[in-house]
């Protein structure tokens, strides 16, 4: 729906060989998820909205909302815009399976956008911690929504969510024989993956479901 051309992370191949080399598990997964690997859409709204309609939600529940959601941008329209997104009625966006409160959040990000509140130019000078301090000012955009942008919208490489459920549930599988795992514990596995912590995530991801997770 959007229209731009996927593009991968040029450390790519270098942080899978990082990771080969210093966890078993990495050593077993990279080769097992074959030639995919996470891919940049190259917009930031379109990045921001998908990450508000995952919240909280499968990836399956969430791309089947988005697929609905997304066919309800004006006729002719090739990609979603914030000026789009604000001529949607609301019974409309309820109507592809929206929750009210993430009706406002992408109500509001649209606002954002279209007001230029959002200073994209500035992130690439930005360090993780202070791009995320920048989106959480949004309403609905929470530090779960703020990691996900970091992943796949700047492709950043160090990224980890601790409080992605998925996440969680893969290091529990693949690195305690499926026993509950604390945030602690999750940190403490993930050492072993920096500086490329985004990399492990993805992977870990893919591990629990093989069609890759895209924002």
């Amino acid at each position: 729906m959007t229209g731009l051309v996927a593009s991968a992370p040029d450390f790519w191949d270098q942080a899978c060989g990082h990771l080969a080399k210093r966890d078993r598990v990495m050593r077993k997964l990279i080769p097992s998820c074959g030639p995919s690997r996470l891919q940049c859409r190259g917009d930031a709204f379109t990045t921001l909205a998908r990450s508000i309609v995952g919240q909280q939600i499968s990836v399956k529940a969430a791309q089947t909302v988005w697929d609905r959601f997304v066919l309800l941008m004006p006729e002719g329209s090739r990609q979603l815009s914030p000026e789009g997104l604000m001529r949607i009625s609301t019974s409309d966006m309820r109507s592809a399976g929206l929750s009210v409160r993430k009706v406002e959040y992408l109500q509001e990000l649209a606002r954002h956008f279209a007001a230029g509140g959002v200073r994209e130019a500035d992130w690439s000078a930005m360090d993780d911690e202070s791009v995320i301090r920048q989106l959480v000012e949004i309403r609905g955009i929470g530090r779960w929504t703020a990691e996900m942008f970091l992943i796949f919208h700047l492709m950043r490489p160090d990224v980890l969510p601790l409080d992605d459920v998925g996440l969680i549930k893969g290091i529990s599988v693949n690195y305690f024989s499926g026993e509950p795992v604390s945030r602690a514990e999750a940190r403490e596995v993930a050492d072993a993956w920096s500086p490329y912590r985004t990399v492990a995530t993805w992977f870990i991801w893919r591990s629990l479901d093989p069609v890759p997770v895209d924002y």
